[in-house]
Order: structure tokens, then sequence, then C-alpha cells
């Protein structure tokens, strides 16, 4: 970890919201989806915070070798987005304690607000992560 890596620091990801990012696109083999209105997808507007997150703390980090991974998250999913809406997720950097991270995050689609809350990501040096994964997949063979 760099020595710039310290509370205070923000990042803002804009990103237009593709039909293949709606509810029933999240798992197309499940037929509740299906169903479900053609909207942003909850388990999308997770990974777009947490990508804003990862965006953010790469020039503060050793990278590719220092890595961040989301350990949790609390947010609200407020408001709906079609698709073609352009998102704009906005991150900052609220706690540096060692190596977790705790963010507050925000996103919204130019009409309304639709997420907010905290994301805590921790910092891991791929290489011995890499290991432990292949350790377990190892494991249970």
């Amino acid at each position: 970890m760099k020595p710039s890596l310290r509370a205070g620091i923000e990042y803002e990801l804009v990103y237009r919201v593709p039909q293949s990012k709606i509810v029933p696109a999240l798992y197309p083999e499940a037929e509740e989806f299906q169903l479900m209105p053609e909207v942003f997808a909850t388990g999308y507007l997770v990974g777009l915070l947490e990508w804003a997150c990862v965006k953010c703390l790469d020039p503060h980090l050793n990278w590719p070798e220092e890595q961040t991974l989301g350990t949790h998250i609390n947010i609200s999913h407020e408001a709906p987005t079609p698709p073609g809406f352009e998102v704009k997720a906005r991150v900052k950097l609220t706690e540096v304690d060692g190596r977790r991270l705790f963010f507050y995050v925000e996103a919204d689609d130019g009409k309304d607000v639709i997420a907010r809350g905290t994301h805590e990501r921790y910092v891991v040096d791929k290489a011995r992560f890499v290991a432990k994964v292949e350790e377990k997949k190892r494991s249970t063979m």
C-alpha cells in the first residue's frame, strides 16, 4: 500500500446501463427473474459500486500485486433505472484500518439517487490469495 492511501480519497465512475444489466439478465436460468421489470439489477448495481471503489484504490496500491476484495456491503436500492440511463457511482474512502478499507458509496441516474450506503474492502497480496484458493480447490477434490 502506498502512503497516499488515506481517508478522504474519492472517485466517480459513469456507466450507461445496457440491456445486459437488467433484472432478467442477472440469472437467465431463474424463471422468476424473467418475469420481473427490465430495470438495472441490484446485483449489477453492487458490482458497479465495487468497481468504482477498485478504481478509486488502484493508484494507491502496488497494483496488480496488491488488490482489494469486497468483504461487506450495506446499500439501499432506492429507485429503478431503465436501460440506457447513465449512472454515476460516487465513492469516498472514509477510514483505513490496516488492510481494511471503509467507503461511503452513492449512485444516481440523473433523475434519482438510486443507491447509498457503505462498503468494506480488504487489501490482499494477489499471489498469496490465489495460492489459498488453489489449496482450497485441491482439498475438495
